[in-house]
């Protein structure tokens, strides 16, 4: 059960810091020649930095890459290129090809992900986690105004990792989502709902996290490109195109409305590991390569359902084929498990049932329906788990 923060004070000060950069950012650290150049992280293979006879170092560049890995980050002198993460990387070279190519490094970025959620933990403890490089803080009851409280954290996040940040502080998580990012990098921005109009109406529409591709383009076809031409919609408008839970949604979000507590744990709803292949596979010619990088995808999820004592009652699997379709299938088992070979079995039955003539790009496995491990103890004995 996730706790919840609340507060015994009417008016919420909730904050959004986002780091700059991150994964570029720790790269940097190790590189700091490289500041202030156009730098991209990702790809498969890359190789690290090459020392020359001379002590300087060669760095591979974005036009010699060949793949099709993806960008998994880009400093900000990569975006202005265009370069942004998620982007394939033989499209990023034809942007910026001669953009530093840095190989990810995960480990030192949980490193530094623990660090700065530490630094900022010891100011302001109500912390909800939001992945790797973003946290949202109540600040309601810190008696402290917010800009020399947010300069404080700024430099706490800054003394435990090098690294800058930037912060939104707003009544609630929506507006600070959007403010963390209008002074990028190393920003402060401090709203109120005064300030809306002024300072978030004139904003994007899929500015608001919620407002995807798909239904920003809903949006423009009904001429409605700002948050103040949304905040300005009938209501009746939004339902009749979005439906009534979303058309309710965005007609509030548009006036800076958002209730959301702060969640300072979340359980998660499924562990899920994936691999995207070096080259299309085939079921039955490559059979042997896909039948072991199955069985590691599969032991894997077990290890990290067994690190995080989870077990797992639902077996999904994701095959994605070479044309991008994607399909997904499920099996749920009699018993929760979080042993490598069940879960190997459960995700075979899956796979059973879903079409191979065509060749794969991608295979997931994915365990949901998540129970603590002290669960398996509660259940009564039963006999094979039916797979």
């Amino acid at each position: 059960m996730s706790n919840v923060a609340t507060s015994s004070r009417g008016k919420r000060r909730i904050a959004h810091l986002d780091m700059d950069a991150f994964f570029a950012s720790v790269e940097l650290l190790s590189y700091p020649e490289l500041r202030g150049h156009p730098v991209v992280v990702g790809g498969r293979n890359v190789h690290q930095p090459v020392i020359q006879p001379d002590g300087t170092k060669r760095f591979a560049r974005l036009c010699d890459y060949a793949g099709r890995g993806v960008v998994t980050t880009s400093t900000y002198e990569a975006r202005a290129f265009g370069v942004f993460s998620g982007m394939g990387l033989m499209k990023s070279a034809q942007l910026a090809p001669d953009a530093i190519l840095l190989p990810a490094n995960f480990e030192a970025y949980r490193d530094y992900s623990l660090r700065f959620k530490a630094a900022v933990a010891n100011i302001a403890p109500l912390i909800e986690d939001r992945g790797i490089d973003e946290i949202y803080i109540d600040l309601t009851d810190i008696q402290e105004e917010s800009l020399p409280l947010s300069r404080r954290i700024k430099q706490a996040v800054f003394d435990a990792t090098g690294l800058t940040c930037s912060i939104g502080i707003t009544p609630n998580k929506l507006l600070s989502k959007i403010c963390s990012d209008l002074e990028k990098p190393d920003g402060i921005t401090i709203l109120g709902m005064e300030d809306v109009e002024t300072r978030i109406w004139p904003l994007a529409a899929k500015k608001i996290n919620g407002i995807g591709p798909k239904a920003n383009e809903r949006l423009e076809k009904l001429g409605i490109q700002t948050v103040g031409q949304l905040a300005a919609a009938p209501l009746e408008l939004l339902v009749s195109h979005f439906g009534r839970s979303m058309g309710h949604w965005m007609h509030e979000v548009a006036h800076g409305i958002d209730e959301r507590p702060i969640k300072t744990s979340r359980e998660p709803k499924s562990i899920s590991r994936e691999s995207t292949f070096q080259r299309d596979l085939h079921a039955k010619q490559d059979r042997a390569e896909l039948s072991e990088i199955f069985t590691g995808i599969c032991i894997r999820v077990a290890e990290d359902l067994k690190r995080k004592d989870y077990v797992a009652k639902t077996i999904g699997v994701k095959v994605r084929y070479a044309d991008f379709q994607a399909v997904t299938r499920d099996f749920t088992l009699e018993l929760p498990t979080a042993e490598g070979m069940t879960i190997r079995r459960a995700a075979g039955e899956c796979l059973k049932r879903i079409p191979l003539e065509k060749r794969i790009r991608l295979l997931g496995v994915r365990a949901s329906t998540l129970l603590p491990a002290d669960a398996l103890s509660l259940l009564p004995e039963q006999g094979q788990l039916g797979i």
